[in-house]
């Protein structure tokens, strides 16, 4: 029998959310990049856009929970982050922009700090 510490199964459990949340932009950048190269008011681009914005959604709403472990000033600066993705998703949808390169990048250089 296996028998783990607190720690261990704390640590374990911390990157797997991490992977998961990697999983989960890789999933949202992929699309993201097929609606840029189809277009913003193309099939991909709805997909892409709903899908980053109920991702973003649900980790903001991660972020703001007190029981979320990040320090406060990292959390409140990636709020923000995520709210801008969402606006920027918004005015896609609208016809407003078509800022995809933008918000790619952002969520890539948010992806790649999860390691």
């Amino acid at each position: 029998m296996y028998q783990f510490s607190y720690a261990e199964v704390a640590q374990d459990t911390a990157a797997d959310a991490r992977e998961r949340e990697r999983m989960a932009l890789d999933h949202s950048i992929d699309l993201l990049r097929r609606a840029e190269a189809s277009g913003p008011r193309s099939r991909d681009a709805i997909e892409a856009i709903h899908a980053t914005r109920s991702l973003w959604a649900l980790l903001v709403e991660d972020l703001a929970s007190s029981e979320n472990g990040l320090p406060d000033n990292l959390r409140a600066e990636l709020i923000s982050i995520g709210l801008w993705i969402m606006r920027e998703a918004e005015a896609i949808r609208l016809g407003k922009s078509t800022n995809f390169q933008g918000i790619l990048e952002i969520s890539q250089i948010i992806r790649d700090g999860l390691n």
